[in-house]
């Protein structure tokens, strides 16, 4: 009865779908990230393609999410000392 309604091939084809979406999602987001993480050494905008990378890979997996929430917070500290160092570094003088 099941097959006559077409819900049994319905479900295959969601789940082949959803396989195939993490497979897809998990090559494109390793490989974006594994190249800034080559740019580290390399000149390159490493510090772009590392969190769009594992933005990509948490749409799938949990520990990408929580990895790019570390990276966040790294960039926010740098982003505030180095904002520290140009306001100490070039303060204006009073005239």
């Amino acid at each position: 009865m099941l097959q006559s309604l077409g819900l049994i091939d319905n479900a295959n084809e969601s789940i082949l779908d959803s396989n195939m979406r993490k497979i897809i999602i998990t090559i494109v987001g390793l490989f974006i990230t594994l190249v800034g993480v080559v740019l580290f050494i390399l000149p390159g905008p490493a510090f772009l393609l590392i969190p769009v990378g594992l933005a990509i890979l948490a749409l799938e997996y949990p520990w990408a999410r929580k990895w790019l929430r570390q990276f966040q917070r790294w960039m926010t500290a740098a982003a505030q000392k180095a904002d520290l160092f140009v306001a100490r570094k070039f303060k204006r003088k009073s005239s």
